[in-house]
């Protein structure tokens, strides 16, 4: 991955069911994602 290499700006739920975006929780600063499969699949 290259730093010109740019993720789409998305909308998903957090854990309090409020609607964030990535480029609000940008706005505070750097940002890891992190993925992982849905819990009792093979991954």
């Amino acid at each position: 991955m290259h730093e010109r290499d740019r993720v789409p700006d998305f909308s998903a739920i957090d854990q309090a069911g409020n609607a964030v975006t990535l480029t609000g929780l940008l706005a505070n600063g750097p940002l890891v994602l992190f993925f992982y499969p849905k819990a009792m699949t093979p991954g």
